[in-house]
């Protein structure tokens, strides 16, 4: 074995994930990850001192931090998940003095090539070896049109490097996929364009960007034509410095809904979830599976609607899954898979093409990673087709056999750790580590609920 083999197999920290009794307790979840690079991000663009709680600091999000560090923010760590930011100003942003590395983050990515596009500044992109199969050609496309000039490794893959365009073009851009990062992109690289810049959204995606644009003082209009989504910000903006408050990340507290629902007996209530339409379509469909899941004080932090969820352990039920809801809840569908999986008859998905190029390929891996534990799964070119339990436990990865791969997929890890508990024989895991891009502390907190 060669010495880069085996040290990353040293690296990789495999755990077994058992049944379990009733999970129980009130709890809250990491700050939501979309949010938290985003108010990184505007609190360095606005003037001023801004103060950020309840910020995701896992290895994503600090990422963001590092990066914006390195083009002259003043970031500051000041307690657990509270930050304060000096911000230089749209169009301040200064030349890094080495490669932005990126690690796992495509959120990270993408949106700071939008950052970067409008500035006159030169910055190299690097990223672990997963991001590095991820194709940014549905962002370098139109940051090109705008005026930077990219060079990309081959498949429009990084590293690649960026020299921004000062003045750079106001477009109008129409997107041909539904990514919330791609208009997100487009939309940061418009705050230091001259006029106006325009995307069309012909199908929703979530709406974080444009809730917190508006907040920092950017000139945005939202607007509904033919049924399209018009969002227009005027240029050469003046960011104010905020307070925000980061609500709990739905995609992280998936990993519980689930968890709760398929272990028998479990009652969760996991606090101060961000509710935002474009998020909460995991909650949709888990309901119409028959998943018994309250709201409780809804209300409104920072411009995002929140609530505390009430689940109990319900027997589910497969259905065909709306295609039209998979923007709202595209990093979910793993852990849905898996509650498919424990359902009574067959769920369908459809329209998830997107997943195939996500931190792995989230249909292939799932595919795999459940039917290794006992499931009965189709895949499709487009989603997959599950033949459900009717709630009777997974068989799970019995000892001797090989460990689930994750891919260094975090999310693939959550989802087939939750599957564990619900298994005859626990599933093992080949590697727990990259959970710590989205939601360090996860396995301790589960253990703290009452898996095994």
């Amino acid at each position: 074995m060669s010495t880069a083999a085996a040290d990353s197999r040293e690296a990789m920290r495999p755990q077994r994930f058992c049944p379990t009794g009733p999970l129980a307790g009130s709890f809250r979840v990491p700050g939501d990850k979309s949010i938290s690079h985003r108010a990184i991000m505007l609190a360095a663009l606005a003037v001023g001192e801004s103060r950020i709680s309840g910020l995701l600091e896992g290895e994503d999000v600090l990422a963001t931090a590092a990066a914006m560090r390195a083009m002259g923010a003043g970031i500051t760590r000041t307690g657990a998940g509270e930050w304060q930011v000096h911000g230089v100003g749209a169009g301040g942003l200064l030349q890094p003095a080495t490669a932005l590395d990126m690690g796992n983050s495509g959120t990270s990515t993408r949106l700071l090539m939008g950052l970067v596009a409008s500035h006159a500044i030169t910055a190299s992109f690097t990223g672990d070896a997963s991001l590095s199969r991820r194709p940014m050609g549905r962002v370098i496309e139109p940051l090109s049109r705008m005026g930077a000039a990219i060079t990309a490794s081959p498949g429009g893959r990084l590293p690649l490097m960026l020299r921004g365009a000062t003045p750079a073009v106001p477009i109008a851009w129409r997107l041909p996929v539904a990514s919330a990062q791609v208009k997100s992109a487009v939309l940061l690289a418009g705050l230091n364009t001259p006029g106006i810049t325009t995307v069309i959204e012909p199908v929703p995606t979530r709406d974080h960007s444009e809730r917190m644009l508006a907040g920092f003082g950017a000139e945005l209009t939202v607007e509904l034509e033919r049924g399209e989504r018009i969002i227009r910000i005027r240029g050469e903006a003046e960011l104010r410095p905020q307070t925000v408050d980061v609500p709990g990340d739905p995609s992280s507290a998936a990993f519980f809904l689930v968890a709760a629902l398929i272990v028998p007996g479990s009652v969760l209530t996991i606090r101060n979830v961000g509710m935002n339409p474009t998020r909460a379509g995991l909650v949709t469909v888990l309901r119409a599976m028959g998943g018994d899941i309250a709201e409780l004080d809804r209300r409104e932090v920072g411009g995002e609607p929140v609530a505390d969820l009430l689940v109990r352990h319900s027997p589910l039920r497969g259905i065909a899954v709306d295609p039209a809801l998979a923007p709202s809840m595209i990093d979910e569908f793993p852990v849905l898979f898996l509650a498919a999986a424990l359902a009574e008859g067959r769920t369908t998905t459809s329209g998830l093409e997107e997943l195939r190029v996500k931190e792995s390929d989230r249909l292939a891996v799932m595919a795999a990673a459940l039917t290794a534990a006992g499931a009965r799964v189709t895949e499709k070119a487009d989603g997959l087709v599950i033949d459900g339990s009717g709630g009777e436990p997974l068989a799970g990865t019995g000892t001797g056999t090989a460990p689930i791969a994750t891919r260094l997929d975090h999310r693939i890890a959550m989802t087939m750790a939750v599957a564990g508990l619900a298994s005859r024989d626990g599933v093992e895991i080949d590697d727990t580590s990259p959970i710590a891009t989205s939601f360090p502390g996860f396995t301790a907190l589960l253990a703290g609920l009452g898996a095994a």
